[in-house]
């Protein structure tokens, strides 16, 4: 059983407790194979940097809830809170297997312009698609993943060895030097097939 205690830690420590770990939502389960920790106004990748605003308000806690948020104009992204009350600390869902709902999954990723449905390991293999395939929106923000309501996190049959976790850059995040390895704080089960592809941060330009 995963308790708000559970999560009421540094989200470094919550983030690789979490793989192996299940979401469910609207008919799918997706056992969780990648994640990245965030650590709130400490952090410059994190939304919460810069204090609270009414976007990033449920990260400020309590830990438990759902952090959703949409981006590049088009699409949703999900984040576990965690941490201390106040402290704004959250895990992003990068990508997981999906283990039921393979049929409603599929309806939400068949591209509506192509018609193209991608393989099972590429259904939630992205924290967007993940979300997508999990039919996640702005209305399950802040929605308590422990509670009873239609978003669930629940254990995984089995707790992963920590032998096969790895650990790295997240994907997209610049940090000191104008890269990310300062702050290798993506975590992923070894192997696992549906851990999405690593992207570093654009390197910045200097206007001349």
């Amino acid at each position: 059983m995963i308790t708000h205690e559970f999560l009421a830690r540094p989200a470094l420590e919550v983030a690789p407790d979490l793989l192996g770990t299940v979401i469910e939502h609207d008919g799918v389960a997706v056992r969780l194979t990648e994640v990245e920790a965030y650590a709130g106004e400490q952090d410059p990748g994190s939304h919460a940097f810069r204090g609270r605003t009414r976007r990033n308000e449920v990260m400020f806690g309590p830990a438990g809830y759902l952090y959703v948020y949409f981006t590049y104009g088009m699409h949703t992204c999900a984040n576990v809170v965690c941490g201390t009350d106040g402290t704004a600390q959250a895990v992003l869902l990068r990508a997981g297997e999906l283990i039921s709902g393979e049929e409603a999954a599929r309806s939400r990723r068949t591209s509506a312009r192509t018609g193209r449905v991608p393989a099972v390991r590429d259904l939630a293999r992205g924290p967007a698609r993940l979300a997508q395939a999990l039919g996640l929106t702005l209305d399950d923000y802040g929605a308590d993943l422990l509670g009873p309501g239609t978003v669930r996190l629940l254990p995984g049959e089995e707790r992963i060895d920590p032998g096969v976790i790895r650990t790295g850059p997240r994907v997209g995040v610049r940090g000191p030097g104008g890269d990310g390895t300062a702050y290798p704080w993506r975590f992923w089960i070894d192997g696992e097939p549906s851990v999405s592809d690593y992207r570093p941060a654009a390197p910045l330009r200097r206007r001349s």
